[in-house]
């Protein structure tokens, strides 16, 4: 498909990035109709591409770094093993990481996917995530398995997917590895397709859902 569209748009306001007056008068939000911005947009600009895309530093001093190319293949990885583990287009996916890299690897691969991702703060209390699993329809958590025990009491129909140390009960992202690096999505993603489901802060009331699509 075409992302013309797409690419015009974004362009038009690195140009004129410094131009507010200018960005808000002639930008226009793309008209797509399909549209998957992991396989559409990041794929082919990033196959094959050794420029760094992901530069986490952490508190401690210490680095992780991906490029572009590495980055591709290993969503695409990340992908195919949450398939296997019955992570279906539409699917409400609780992820709740840190500035890490799997937070950037599952992103891209729940994108792939079709999946809709609730992205949420280690903060969260049990009750917090007892909401937000109720009223999210949530079907899988991704998450570290220091942050585990928060749903040791809050029951459900949902897939347990644990990153880091292995946890009882809990199915493991490090599985990955093992998947193929070549994703073949089960059909086309619309533009109006669900992709992020945020819950706002909840400083005055009940946090709300608010959806984003693709």
């Amino acid at each position: 498909m075409s992302t013309h569209p797409f690419h015009a748009a974004r362009d038009l306001l690195l140009r004129l990035r410094e131009d507010q007056d200018a960005a808000c008068r002639d930008f226009r939000w793309p008209e797509l109709e399909r549209f998957n911005w992991a396989l559409d947009h990041f794929d082919p600009m990033a196959k094959g591409n050794a420029t760094t895309a992901l530069h986490i530093v952490g508190e401690d001093g210490s680095e992780v770094r991906r490029s572009f190319d590495e980055m591709t293949r290993r969503s695409s990885q990340v992908a195919n093993h949450l398939r296997g583990l019955g992570v279906r287009r539409g699917d409400r996916i609780l992820l709740m990481l840190g500035n890490e890299l799997s937070l950037w690897e599952v992103m891209l691969a729940a994108i792939k996917l079709g999946a809709v991702v609730i992205p949420a703060t280690m903060l969260l209390t049990p009750g917090d995530l007892r909401d937000r699993l109720d009223r999210g329809a949530v079907r899988h958590v991704v998450t570290t398995a220091a942050q585990a025990p928060k749903f040791a009491d809050l029951p459900g129909d949902y897939t347990r997917i644990s990153v880091g140390e292995a946890v009882a009960g809990w199915l493991r992202l490090e599985g990955a590895d093992r998947a193929a690096e070549v994703f073949v999505p089960d059909g086309e993603t619309k533009a109006t397709d669900p992709l992020l489901l945020y819950f706002t802060s909840g400083t005055t009331s009940k946090p709300k859902l608010v959806l984003h699509t693709h």
